[in-house]
This record gives C-alpha cells, sequence and structure tokens, in this order.
C-alpha cells in the first residue's frame, strides 16, 4: 500500500449538553439541567485541545468548521466568538471557510443568530425536525411549530446558508404530514434540507419502549414524497438524506462522503486523520467530566487506532457511497492509498446486482443501490 496523500481538512467541534434529551436521540448528549453548564471550563478544554493536536495537523488548510451536539446554541455568544478566534488563531483557516452551528428553534436560542453572525458563523443547521405539533410532542421536542417558523424567518434575517434538519416516518405520521411537513420545509427559504427516516437506536427510550410507527411501505411512500416535493422545489439530492439549492451543498460533510480528513475536538468527538504511517482515527473521552479532566492532565483522546489495509475499502465505501453522483476512480486510491483493483471483484458483484454502476469516469450507486445502500455497502465488509 501507498501512503495516501494528504486529502482536505475540516474541523468538527462537539458540544455534549441539551436542554432536554430527546427519546430518540443516540448521540453523545446530556441534559444541562436548569439550562446550567461549565461553559469557561468547557471552553478552556477545547483550547486546550486543539493546543494539543497542533502538531499533528500543522501546514495544513482547514476548509470547514462544524460546531455540533448537542445543542451548540446554547453557548454564549461571547464563548462562540473566543473559540472561532482561538481557531482562526491556530490554525490556517481558508477565507472561504464554511462554519456552521447547529442550533434549536427555541425562542432563546433564536434571539442570538445577530450575535453568532458577528461572531464569525456564516451557516446554521436548525434541528426542527417536524412543522406538526402533534409530531414533535411525540418526538419529545421542547419547541412548537410556531417557534420553528420563527427561528427560520430570524436565521434567515442573518445567514444566507441555512439546513433544516426533518424527519419522516414518526409516530403515527400520515402521508398527509409528510408532506405538509416538507412542503413546508421547501417553501421556507432554507438553501439545505437534511430530511431523515427516523430509526429506533440503541440505548435510546424509542427503543426500549418503541412508539407506534408507520410500516415499511408507509414509510418507503413518505420518502418518495421527500423526494419528489425537494426535486419539485428545485433542490438536488446529492446525498442519501442530503438536498440542496444549487451551489449550497453541505462542504463539510462532502469532505466526510469523500474520504476526507477532519479534527475532532469535545467530549466524545470521532476524527479521522492521514499522517505518514497511514491512516488514523481518533475518539475524545465521551463523558463531559472526563473529557473536562483533560485540563489537569493533558489527556483528552480516549482511543487511537490506525485503520488497517484490509479496512480501509470499506471504510472508504462506507462514506463514498452515500453520495447520489458516486466518485472518480481515482479517489479511492487517492484516499486510501490503494490501487482500485483491490476491490475490482466487489465492483463486478454490486454491478452485476444492479447495485452499482462503474465507468471510467464514475462509480456511483444506481437508484436501487441507494435504496439499499446497507445492501450494496456488505459487499465490501469482504474486502
Amino acid at each position: 500500500m501507498n501512503t495516501p496523500g494528504l486529502p482536505p481538512l475540516a474541523l468538527y467541534i462537539h458540544f455534549p449538553w441539551c436542554l432536554r434529551k430527546c427519546p430518540y436521540c443516540d448521540f453523545n448528549s446530556h441534559e444541562a439541567r436548569g439550562g446550567s453548564f461549565p461553559e469557561k471550563d468547557y471552553l478552556d478544554a477545547l483550547i486546550a485541545d486543539l493546543e494539543a493536536s497542533l502538531p499533528q495537523v500543522w501546514g495544513r488548510q482547514v476548509v470547514s468548521v462544524f460546531i455540533g451536539g448537542g445543542t451548540p446554541s446554547l453557548l454564549s455568544a461571547g464563548s462562540a466568538e473566543m473559540l472561532l478566534a482561538e481557531i482562526g488563531k491556530n490554525l490556517d483557516l481558508a477565507p472561504d471557510a464554511e462554519i456552521t452551528l447547529e442550533a434549536n428553534p427555541c425562542t432563546v436560542e433564536a434571539d442570538k443568530f445577530a450575535a453568532f453572525r458577528a461572531a464569525g458563523i456564516n451557516r446554521v443547521s436548525l434541528g426542527v425536525q417536524s412543522f406538526d405539533d402533534r409530531c414533535l410532542a411525540a418526538l419529545g421536542r421542547i419547541h412548537n411549530a410556531a417557534e420553528a417558523h420563527r427561528a427560520i424567518e430570524l436565521a434567515l434575517k442573518y445567514f444566507d446558508n441555512l439546513n433544516l434538519d426533518l424527519m419522516y416516518a414518526l409516530p403515527r405520521q400520515t402521508l398527509t404530514e409528510t408532506r405538509r411537513d416538507i412542503e413546508a420545509a421547501a417553501n421556507s427559504g432554507a438553501t439545505h434540507i437534511s430530511a431523515y427516516h427516523l430509526t429506533l437506536e440503541p440505548n435510546t427510550p424509542f427503543h426500549r419502549a418503541p412508539p407506534p410507527l408507520p410500516d415499511e411501505d408507509l414509510a418507503a411512500d413518505m420518502q418518495e414524497i421527500v423526494e419528489e416535493t425537494l426535486a419539485s422545489a428545485g433542490y438536488q439530492n446529492y446525498e442519501t438524506s442530503a438536498f440542496a439549492r444549487p451551489g449550497r451543498r453541505c462542504q463539510h460533510n462532502l469532505n466526510y462522503w469523500s474520504f476526507g480528513d477532519y479534527l475532532g475536538l469535545g467530549a466524545g468527538a470521532h476524527g479521522k486523520l492521514t499522517s505518514p504511517t497511514g491512516i488514523v482515527r481518533e475518539v475524545r473521552h465521551k463523558h463531559p467530566q472526563a473529557y473536562l479532566r483533560g485540563l489537569s492532565n493533558e489527556d483528552f483522546v480516549q482511543e487511537r487506532r490506525q485503520i488497517t489495509e484490509e479496512a480501509l475499502p470499506f471504510e472508504f465505501m462506507m462514506n463514498a457511497l452515500r453520495l447520489t453522483e458516486g466518485f472518480p476512480p481515482a479517489l479511492f486510491e487517492q484516499r486510501t492509498g490503494l490501487p482500485l483493483a483491490t476491490i475490482a471483484h466487489e465492483l463486478k458483484t454490486a454491478q452485476q446486482r444492479g447495485l452499482l454502476e462503474v465507468t471510467p469516469e464514475r462509480i456511483a450507486p444506481t437508484l436501487q443501490g441507494r435504496r439499499f445502500l446497507n445492501d450494496l455497502l456488505q459487499i465490501f465488509l469482504t474486502s
């Protein structure tokens, strides 16, 4: 295996607190009881983690920053400004870098949008999930439909790049409700929409006590409504669950799907970095208190492991095959250091099953491959 060249580098920062943990959520998030969390200590830890990580990324330009959670919009605008200032001071941040902050549509958080924009955030991702009050209550969300609409209006006042997170196949949701939700999103003015099928993740209240959900056929019909409605409204379905106006694809996520590098900071954050010896994955200490102890013991990383040569094809495909348009064959070798011949048998198998289109210019999932992505990926597990 040749050592792969350095791909683009992104920065992910995890904020692990929410006002309330949603019953479907399996992300690393913890309730900030009474809205209280150790903001200053956590900011200090993030900065110390960043400084300790500099030798791994020195001299590389950062193309995007994503502050996710949790609910990072709980941060004060002052903390966001300080964090971005430290990033700019320590890293070579591209002048046109996409800098995203995840936010919830609650009134208190939406009122901070002007200050977040002034701090340097240039893209907001709003966790709307639904515009239906009954569905929002079933999901355990703390905002209502009116707050969602108001938050969108406020966000568009300060940001020209806005993503909405939406879910379908919700408890007792009907086709009519799905259509109403996705039409509201399409007509909202958002430049990007992420539409996800609700899944019951292990270790969540919904997994332990499943709510009544639409069956597979109804959920498939809902997916078709989502795709058709957004296509008619001019959104491009460029990734499994992502739809964008022309020129508004999420650069940060595109870097993930193209098997780019990313430095992950914050409690439970994951990272992937290419080095002269191979590709390394890192995981920060998951619990906030364990992560905060890094301030005293300078130990923020819980796990660091090198991806084996045998695992690289699946790791690459697990990301790249989420892209509707697929990838140029040369990208496989650029990102993995392996010749495309390494997966020749698997490519042929996927092609014969009608799951993959393979040409000299592009390798891309077919419509059937996108519908049965897990089956397609399973083929590459044997590589």
